[in-house]
């Protein structure tokens, strides 16, 4: 049987070459309809859904563990482990598959499993257990730190021998389309001699991407390369919304608070690891050599286009503000799990990752307003004369990402967010 990622295979549902979702991709996702059954597993192809949970009913899916496919989170699939999500991933395939008449002749099957994408609501597709928001791009923390701290000492000493990161919040993150609030907070113009409290004026994006890890470890111990690895389920898109002055204010001395607690947007569709395996390629030289329990014995880094885009308001279509890509990342997401667990700590299945902003070395690569603004001093211009240096009430972020292939290509959707005022 060909492998899943074999860039040969053709499904018997017509997929567009543009499309997101070929039978190279099949990523995972929970969604429900108006059939009045729960939220359930499925995966995309093309324009459709295919529902696992009717496949595991008829018997043509079996992952040794009934009802995981019920479930209306991913976490009870993840749980059974990395040799079943390949087994099953082979038979969703050979499944959609052109010249396997199994499903492609049954026509009442196919009416039952295949749901058209317009007909479905997608709901976040995993219970996050905890989230932790890495810093690793080399680029965005160069930027950052020459904003605010000068040429000279762009990079904090401890930067190049760690992935930095902080515990964020997992009880507010979202679904792609779930609305965000307008935080507020303690805000401290340098000309104040005291902080007020309100709207946040200095509304930021950050381009990321979230890992989804898929197994547990245990406390108290450390993960090796392979180890961290296996546990990674898949990668979504994720925007992690930042609140630029309440964090001025507030960050000295322990980092992100407020200003990162009140909203994370990820998509619906989660890319199996396996998916991407065709472009997995090295990293950045790491310079100095990490501490041994950080080297990586292989690359661990992906050649995946990233895209921004803003629409105003009052604008017909969003526009293109920053185009980079996940390769530039410093510090790869299995060295990301790798020092999480280092200390001891215990990593769950249903724990979410976030990548760090991801910028480029050129100026149309920066991944958020901070860096495309330059703070505030430049303001990036948009159709009919609008002009933004951070996110203003009513605007939209949309966030997508992929890995061209070989006349297909293996994408995520996208991540979207509008602004509404705060209360």
């Amino acid at each position: 049987m060909p492998h899943p990622n074999n860039p040969t295979l053709r499904s018997f549902i017509e997929v567009d070459p543009a499309s997101d979702f070929p039978i190279q991709n099949l990523p995972y996702g929970v969604f429900s309809t108006n059939d009045g059954l729960a939220p359930r597993v499925g995966v995309a192809i093309g324009d459709f859904v295919l529902d696992l949970w009717q496949l595991e009913q008829d018997c043509r899916i079996d992952v040794g563990n009934a009802g995981v496919f019920a479930a209306s989170s991913l976490n009870p699939f993840m749980a059974v482990g990395p040799k079943v999500w390949a087994k099953t991933r082979a038979r969703i395939s050979e499944l959609l598959r052109h010249d396997n008449p199994e499903l492609r002749d049954n026509e009442s099957l196919r009416e039952r499993v295949l749901v058209p994408m317009t007909k479905v609501k997608l709901h976040l597709p995993i219970t996050v257990s905890g989230y932790t928001d890495f810093y690793s791009s080399k680029e965005h923390a160069t930027n950052v730190g020459v904003m605010f701290r000068g040429k000279d000492n762009a990079l904090q000493p401890n930067w190049l021998h760690m992935p930095i990161g902080y515990n964020g919040r997992a009880s507010t993150v979202v679904v792609s389309g779930t609305r965000v609030r307008r935080p507020r907070g303690q805000l401290k113009p340098p000309n104040a001699d005291t902080p007020g409290f309100g709207p946040c004026k200095r509304l930021d994006f950050e381009l990321e991407m979230g890992v989804v890890v898929g197994q547990p470890s245990a406390m108290g111990e450390m993960l090796s390369e392979a180890q961290a690895e296996a546990m990674i389920f898949g990668f979504v898109l994720l925007n992690d919304w930042s609140a630029r002055d309440i964090q001025q204010w507030e960050y000295v001395p322990l980092g992100p608070f407020q200003a990162k607690a009140f909203a994370t947007s990820i998509s619906p569709w989660i890319v199996t690891r396996e998916a991407l395996e065709p472009f997995r390629l090295a990293g950045p030289e790491q310079n100095p050599t990490p501490l041994p329990y950080l080297r990586q014995a292989q690359p661990n880094n992906y050649d995946m286009a990233l895209e921004v885009a803003l629409r105003a308001p009052s604008m017909a279509a969003p526009q293109p503000i920053c185009r980079t890509n996940f390769k530039y990342m410093y510090w790869s997401s299995v060295q990301q799990l790798m020092h999480h667990a280092s200390s001891g700590c215990a990593m769950n299945v249903g724990d979410l990752l976030g990548s760090g902003t991801i910028s480029g070395p050129e100026k149309s690569q920066r991944g958020s307003l901070l860096e495309i603004s330059w703070n505030g001093s430049e303001p990036r211009q948009l159709p009919g004369g609008i002009t933004r240096t951070f996110l203003e009430d009513g605007d939209s972020l949309i966030m997508r990402g992929w890995c061209q292939g070989d006349g297909y290509r293996v994408g995520f959707g996208e991540v979207e967010g509008t602004i509404v005022p705060a209360e």
